[in-house]
Order: structure tokens, then sequence, then C-alpha cells
């Protein structure tokens, strides 16, 4: 997606040990005209594929998720990453941030993730592949179909795309970062 790679040059800042910000446009202050772009994007990808719901994990990938949602006049549902009291039937799992180094347990409530879903993750990184793995063990858990993985942002010189590709996950990333060596910012 050209205008995505263009806008992460122009505003992305890069910071030692692969952290690529993209705050001024996608994950703190958003670009609302992007983010219904990317989300056009996912949905051409995505074309011709049985989905019933988005799903993603709080916080950075509820942007597009609603875009996407909107767009398909579909629900979209977030994977929380702190428990509410007032949450029955939960399905759990465990998972670890790259950015903020920390693991975290997330919820979601199984009367939103029934084995009747066929849903579509979307965030807004690919790193390593931490959350998206968290999704999958929910997805397996709730014997939801997994109909792809969608990111706005990959980081192609870590293994997340790997390492859910060997688990069988369809993965579209919409830009994909080779390189953020030196603090330059290198997009294929």
């Amino acid at each position: 997606m050209e205008l995505l790679k263009q806008r992460i040059l122009q505003d992305g800042r890069c910071y030692p040990g692969g952290i690529l910000k993209v705050d001024s446009f996608i994950n703190h202050q958003m670009d609302p005209m992007l983010m219904y772009r990317i989300a056009e994007e996912f949905i051409k990808r995505f074309e011709g594929v049985k989905i019933n719901k988005i799903v993603t994990i709080e916080a950075s990938g509820i942007a597009p998720a609603i875009m996407v949602g909107f767009l398909m006049q579909l629900p979209v549902v977030f994977v929380k990453k702190k428990k509410p009291k007032t949450m029955e039937n939960m399905l759990t799992t465990v998972v670890h941030s790259f950015t903020k180094d920390r693991d975290y347990t997330v919820c979601i409530s199984n009367n939103f993730l029934t084995p009747d879903d066929h849903i579509l993750f979307i965030d807004d990184f690919l790193a390593f592949g931490n959350a998206a793995l968290g999704m999958l063990d929910l997805v397996k858990q709730s014997g939801c179909t997994l109909a792809g993985m969608g990111f706005i942002i990959e980081k192609a010189f870590q293994d997340g795309r790997k390492i859910l590709e060997e688990q069988g996950a369809r993965v579209e990333s919409l830009a994909i970062v080779d390189d953020l060596s030196d603090c330059k910012i290198v997009v294929r």
C-alpha cells in the first residue's frame, strides 16, 4: 500500500532496538482518512473469504478494526488487557508485549468468540507475533475459525510472519519494514 509506505517514511520515527514509532498517524494520534484507506485495503485482500466478525487486541488495533467492521458492516470485538469484574464465561491467554517488555493476561468473553464465528484479526504491528499467537490460542480455545490476520505494519526482520504461517494462519501486511538498523527505515 503505497500511501502507507510513504507515510511511514515521512512521519515514522526509528529508535534503537528495532522500534518504529508511528504514533503521529496510527497508534496515538490517528489519521482517519488513512485508517479508512487501510480498511479498504484489508477488505480487498480478504475479499471472498467467509468472515462474520472482526477481532483485535486493545488498544492500537481498535481503530483499524472498527473501520474494517464499519465498512464490512460486521461486529468488532477486542480482546481486553485487563479482566473486568463483570465479565463471565471468559477465555484467557498470556501475551508478552515487546514494546512494554511485560506479560499480560488478556481475556475475551466466550459469548463473543464462538464456534460459529469466522474471524478476521486486525492489529497495528506484526513483530515477533506475540499478540497474534495469543489470538491463535483464543481461537483454539473458542473453536472459532480464523479467516486471516491483517497487520498494518510488519517488521520482516523479526520472526512473526514465519511463526504464524507455521501455525497455518493467513497473514496479510499492508507495509513491510525490512530494516531499522542504524535508525534508518527501509520499507519493502
